[in-house]
């Protein structure tokens, strides 16, 4: 596949520390095509907005959308994905965990015609040691959907997923929260495709950091790996 513009979107909920190192490591990634980014403020109270539509002000490459209430992660991506215009996403959060360095591997498998749908993942990178329980969750997290769904990733919640346009275009996604991840991992496995895993480095940051992910919403994502297997 012949690549002419990545469209990167950024869902940002009061990041204001991180929001311009993030920008600056976008941009500074060296690809083969155009990019664009498209950064959602989901209602920050912290200057985030603020930030972005003055960078946006002064910047071709950016795309700043805004919601008036807070609606979660999910939602945020799901805006953004009517926005794209690009030939290829990548999802990529704004809190520094993951390094837009790596973007050249993940668009890798997309390029050579390997796979329509490439994760990155923490599991097979380099990454900072995670909390115990915290990656104990998400390995649970990632068997339940290899068992449910007939597949062996090894990181269903990596925040790394890119996919061709047509792919984003052709599934619905309806949840705004912590239920995003299982449920685009859900539908593009329903239709047919097959996840390419790459590595990538992962540096996460500790809750005082501003970590936001809890156990409850374990739970969140396990009852939509169940809905969307047995009930959608």
């Amino acid at each position: 596949m012949r690549l002419q513009k990545l469209s990167v979107i950024l869902p940002v909920y009061n990041e204001a520390d991180t929001l311009g190192e993030i920008l600056q490591q976008i941009r500074a990634v060296e690809l083969p095509c155009d990019r664009e980014i498209i950064a959602v403020d989901d209602c920050s109270t912290d200057g985030s907005r603020e930030y972005l539509l003055a960078e946006a002000a002064r910047s071709s490459d950016l795309i700043v959308l805004t919601h008036d209430r807070n609606l979660g992660k999910g939602a945020a991506v799901r805006t953004a994905l009517g926005a794209i215009t690009g030939d290829v996403v990548v999802i990529q959060d704004a809190d520094l965990e993951y390094d837009p360095r790596d973007y050249t591997r993940l668009l890798r498998p997309i390029q050579e015609g390997r796979s329509k749908v490439v994760y990155g993942s923490r599991f097979l990178g380099e990454h900072k040691a995670m909390y115990f329980w915290y990656a104990v969750g998400n390995r649970f997290l990632t068997l339940t959907t290899n068992i449910l769904f007939n597949t062996t990733l090894t990181d269903m919640e990596t925040c790394y997923k890119v996919f061709t346009a047509d792919v984003a275009r052709s599934i619905k996604l309806r949840s705004n929260r912590w239920g995003f991840d299982p449920e685009i991992t859900a539908k593009i496995l329903k239709q047919g495709h097959r996840i390419y895993e790459v590595p990538v480095a992962y540096n996460g940051r500790e809750f005082w950091e501003g970590k936001k992910i809890t156990w409850k919403d374990g739970l969140t994502v396990l009852a939509t790996l169940l809905r969307y297997r047995l009930f959608d």
